[in-house]
């Protein structure tokens, strides 16, 4: 016989959106938080394969709170970026340099944004991702 866990509260209208980076390579970064945004506020955890630059996380951020308050139940972002290894040797990391410089964009990570609605934490480690939902 099976042991039944704790009941989970159900979790209404959300879908997990992988965007490539090819998607938004020859994007300027106001299409860019344009298209992000679009995708989180359609109730979207949003997996961005690669990394943006500091200043469209800034902006993202900023054109995230001017929301706040003016979108019907949306109460923000949850964002966080998942590189490669920070241990890695001189070589790795100027190989890396490098091909981030040839491609316009850190391949080797990854970005989630979610809604704050339904992402209510997102933890990382260099084992795992923990992305902890709202009921």
């Amino acid at each position: 016989m099976a042991k039944r866990g704790k009941r989970v509260g159900k979790i209404k209208g959300f879908a997990i959106h992988f965007l490539p980076y090819s998607e938004i390579k020859n994007l300027n970064t106001p299409e860019r938080i344009k298209k992000i945004l679009g995708i989180v506020l359609g109730n979207n955890i949003l997996i961005i394969q690669g990394r943006l630059r500091a200043e469209e996380e800034t902006r993202l951020i900023e054109d995230t709170m001017a929301l706040i308050g003016h979108v019907k139940n949306f109460r923000g972002i949850e964002l966080a970026v998942v590189s490669g290894n920070e241990n890695d040797s001189f070589i790795e990391k100027l190989r890396r340099k490098i091909v981030t410089t040839i491609s316009g964009g850190d391949l080797e990570a990854i970005t989630i944004v979610g809604p704050a609605t339904i992402v209510k934490e997102i933890k990382k480690n260099p084992q795992k991702i923990e992305l902890l939902l709202n009921k």
